[in-house]
C-alpha cells in the first residue's frame, strides 16, 4: 500500500501587486492607464473584460497607487456610504455593473467635484450595459474604457511557470504548457489546477508531471503516476 501524507489544506493567498502581475499583449493598455494615474482626462476610466482576464488584479494595482477607498457594489446605496466617503478622493467599484444607477451617479459626480478619480470593473464597457439614467449614461460612455481580453495560451502558461514558482515548486514547463492547452483560459482556473496539484503531489509523495496532471485535473485515471 502506498503511503499518503495527510495535507492540511491551508489557504495560500492570490498575490494581487503589481510585481506579481504578467504583462501581456491582452492587457498591456489597460495596465497602460492604470500606470498613467493620477494623469487620467476625466473623473473615471472604465475597465472591462470576460471573468478571468485579470480586471480585479489591475483594480488592487490601481487601489494600491491611489489609496482608493473599495465600494461593493451592492452597498454603494447604503445610508452611510456618504460619511464613509467624506474625504475620499479616489473609488473602486468592482463589479460596477450591478451598482444601483443613482447612487452611483452621486459617487462620480462627488469626485467629479474634488477632483478625484473612480475606476469602474465591469463585464462590458458603458456603452453595451444599457444604463436607464441618462445623466450617468452619458458620463460614463463619455469617459474613457479600456478592455482586457481573456488570457491567450503563452499569458496562461507564463501564468502557470509563475504560480508553481510562488509555491516554490520544481515543475518541468512541459507541464504547464500541457495545462495551458487543457484548462479554461483564465487566471482562476490557473490558480486552482496549481492548488490542486500542489496539493495532490504533496498527499502522493510524488513530483508534479504531465500524468499527474491528466489523473487529478481530467479524471483520465489510466494514466501513470511518474
Amino acid at each position: 500500500m502506498t503511503e499518503r501524507q495527510f495535507v492540511f489544506d491551508l489557504p495560500h493567498p492570490t498575490a494581487l501587486t503589481r510585481a506579481d502581475f504578467v504583462a501581456a499583449p491582452a492587457n498591456e493598455e489597460a495596465l497602460d492607464w492604470i500606470e498613467r494615474w493620477p494623469d487620467w482626462p476625466g473623473a473615471a476610466l472604465s475597465l472591462f473584460g470576460p471573468a478571468g482576464a485579470g480586471k480585479t488584479h489591475l483594480a488592487q494595482i490601481w487601489r494600491a497607487r491611489s489609496g482608493a477607498a473599495e465600494i461593493a457594489p451592492d452597498t454603494i446605496g447604503n445610508a452611510a456610504l456618504p460619511g464613509l466617503l467624506r474625504d475620499a478622493r479616489a473609488v473602486l467599484i468592482d463589479g460596477a455593473d450591478r451598482a444601483g444607477e443613482e447612487p452611483l451617479l452621486h459617487v462620480f459626480n462627488m469626485l467629479a467635484e474634488r477632483g478625484g478619480h473612480l475606476l469602474l470593473v465591469a463585464r462590458e464597457p458603458p456603452a453595451r450595459r444599457g444604463i436607464a439614467l441618462a445623466d450617468l449614461r452619458s458620463r460614463l460612455v463619455a469617459a474613457p474604457a479600456v478592455g482586457v481580453a481573456a488570457p491567450d495560451e503563452k499569458l496562461i502558461t507564463t501564468v502557470l511557470v509563475k504560480l508553481f514558482a510562488d509555491r516554490r515548486l520544481a515543475v518541468p514547463r512541459d507541464v504547464a504548457t500541457f495545462l495551458a492547452l487543457r484548462l479554461e483560459r483564465s487566471f482562476a482556473a490557473a490558480q486552482d489546477a496549481v492548488a490542486r496539484l500542489d496539493r495532490a503531489a504533496l498527499a502522493a509523495h510524488r513530483p508534479i508531471t504531465v500524468p499527474l496532471a491528466r489523473q487529478v485535473l481530467f479524471g483520465e485515471d489510466d494514466a501513470p503516476l511518474l
